[in-house]
């Protein structure tokens, strides 16, 4: 009886797994954090086992369907990159000094990323400035220079985010980075004013009543934030229109006993606590992407992620694009990968995910990259596209051909800093020109920016191109590799 019951249970997986294989995506955001925040592998490694280790990072990534990696560029006031703005970053050297040998992570983590096939989202933290009271800043901080635009609340610093020349600078940084790095998107993720500490008041009362013009203290400061995102799109959209903006919130949104419109939670409120009104963003068009992080379990009593994934789909991605953030360790250690896929792959506003931390993707913690790899995305998935950035496909590759190794080579116009410029190219195999069916994702064999392609199985191949916000092009001449 105990081994029948055994094979029952092995072939129920097994079913499980090809009705996954079968409904896998085509398009699918598939993101990964990796923060640098507290990290001192960073500092220590030193440049050349650094750039090794993101690359072994960046492969491992991809070789589990990762089609997007979010890196911490900017994670307290300070620069993984060579800022014009800002110190080098104390998770990188001692003292805001330049690396040495000198590289620039950004730059480095760009090239990489596009090499794969996968994006690179640049992620910064707006206000966040120190994370304790101990902590001294590199003499070249502006803070050093205009103290005053800077507040202490809980001992740590922060912007003010009352203070206009405070939003400006912040655009400066993005603007910086935009212009001079070939990223395809500014990422913040879930701090905007602090985190509320009991008993503790954020000291803004002298800016309340100098900016607040009788609006409510809660309005006002919710109005402060609304004018940095929607300065932050504009900025980047004048400079690079495809380069998107994406925000990762706090879970909940509010409460229903706060708000009818909230969800069935009892938690802390972003609109309320942080002065976040993420679903107004998307309202606005300031935002090109929703990822709210819902770390909880599947019932959880306070923040169930079975009710705010529902609510989540319920009330945001009918305008941009809606992710949701999982909680990596704490999903696997409930076993709980199963069901937090489902509402992500049934028919409705949700387009993907994005996996909290991206290192414990890279230890296959509980077996998590293999659960990746050989089932959830297995095959490619293209990122979906933002078509209100821009809806004019790319043109198909032309001069498609075989060399006498077997290489697939092909052509396609120089990118002219265009929306709809060819960026990536998807190749398709078939097994006869009869099974050509472009709408399947699952015969996607490779994403790159190359325009060759070295097959290792016989079939018949088809390439398309991808442009900046992931429109894909007709399908090329199909080739025959026998």
């Amino acid at each position: 009886m105990l081994v029948k019951t055994k094979l029952l249970l092995i072939l129920l997986s097994l079913s499980a797994s090809l009705v996954l294989h079968a409904g896998s995506p085509k398009r699918e955001f598939r993101g990964a954090w990796l923060h640098t925040v507290y990290q001192s592998q960073y500092k220590t490694m030193g440049t050349e086992k650094c750039k090794s280790y993101l690359r072994s990072q960046l492969d491992s990534l991809q070789a589990m369907g990762v089609n997007a990696v979010l890196f911490q560029v900017r994670p307290q006031s300070d620069a993984f990159y060579a800022s014009r703005y800002e110190p080098w970053s104390r998770f990188l050297t001692d003292d805001g000094k330049a690396p040495s040998p000198y590289w620039d992570p950004l730059e480095f983590m760009v090239e990489e990323a596009h090499a794969r096939g996968m994006e690179l989202h640049a992620w910064l933290n707006p206000y966040r400035v120190t994370s304790s009271a101990k902590q001294t800043l590199p003499k070249n901080h502006i803070y050093h220079k205009y103290p005053k635009r800077f507040v202490r609340y809980d001992g740590k610093l922060y912007f003010n985010p009352a203070l206009p020349e405070n939003r400006e600078f912040i655009c400066k940084v993005v603007e910086d980075i935009v212009s001079r790095y070939d990223v395809d998107a500014i990422h913040f993720d879930d701090y905007f004013y602090p985190y509320p500490v009991a008993g503790k008041q954020f000291p803004d009362a002298a800016d309340y009543a100098k900016y607040g013009k009788g609006m409510k203290r809660d309005d006002w400061r919710r109005k402060n934030v609304d004018m940095l995102i929607e300065e932050v799109n504009t900025c980047i959209k004048k400079l690079k229109p495809w380069v998107r903006f994406g925000i990762s919130p706090f879970g909940i949104w509010r409460n229903k006993k706060t708000d009818p419109r909230g969800s069935e939670t009892n938690g802390l409120e972003n609109y309320d606590a942080l002065y976040a009104d993420v679903l107004l963003w998307e309202e606005k068009g300031w935002i090109d992407y929703l990822l709210p992080q819902l770390y909880w379990e599947l019932d959880h009593k306070a923040a169930s992620y079975r009710v705010l994934a529902d609510w989540w789909n319920k009330n945001a991605g009918k305008t941009r694009h809606l992710y949701i953030g999982q909680d990596v360790e704490r999903t696997i250690k409930k076993n709980e990968l199963a069901d937090k896929m489902k509402p992500v792959r049934k028919p409705n506003n949700i387009s993907g995910n994005c996996w909290w931390p991206g290192y414990s993707l890279t230890k296959n913690i509980g077996g998590v990259a293999d659960s990746l790899s050989r089932n959830y995305q297995r095959h490619i998935a293209l990122p979906p596209a933002s078509t209100w950035l821009g809806d004019k496909l790319p043109d198909a590759p032309d001069n498609i051909g075989v060399e006498a190794d077997k290489t697939i080579v092909w052509s396609a116009k120089v990118p002219q800093g265009q929306t709809s410029d060819a960026v990536r190219f998807a190749i398709y195999r078939f097994d006869s020109p009869e099974d050509i069916d472009l709408e399947s994702g699952d015969n996607i064999v490779s994403v790159t920016p190359a325009m060759f392609y070295k097959p290792t199985a016989a079939g018949v191949y088809v390439v398309t191109a991808i442009d900046r916000v992931n429109n894909e092009s007709e399908g090329s001449i199909p080739v025959l590799i026998k």
